[in-house]
């Protein structure tokens, strides 16, 4: 738990600072719109959608060598369904339930699950 911890708040400080490579906006349709944020190497930092000004669908996180560290979907702003961390030697499920952390289960770096999910 203090892993994935710390790596959303990783997640969340990276976000948050200051970047020299500016984020980019792509209007998907009339209501939704794609962003991308990078690290200051150039690589993607975080991929997702807005809709409503709002955190809606899919969302991706990169370390800085463009490696998947983090995956799950927003609805309205609001964390739903699975949710995976990777630390780099374990992969770490969440799933959430009316905003709140409903299970956790964890892989170690052998797993075919860990395996399927840097793909």
């Amino acid at each position: 738990m203090k892993n994935i911890l710390i790596i959303f708040a990783t997640l969340v400080t990276g976000l948050l600072s200051a970047q020299n490579i500016k984020p980019t906006y792509e209007k998907v349709d009339s209501n939704k719109v794609k962003g991308t944020f990078f690290h200051d190497n150039g690589s993607i930092q975080q991929q997702g959608f807005y809709k409503d000004g709002k955190l809606d669908g899919k969302w991706i996180s990169f370390n800085s060598k463009g490696e998947k560290v983090s995956e799950g979907t927003y609805n309205k702003g609001v964390k739903t369904g699975t949710w995976y961390f990777y630390d780099g030697k374990t992969l770490s499920e969440i799933s959430y339930d009316n905003n709140q952390i409903s299970s956790i289960k964890t892989w170690d770096e052998n797993s075919t699950v860990v395996a399927n999910f840097r793909k």
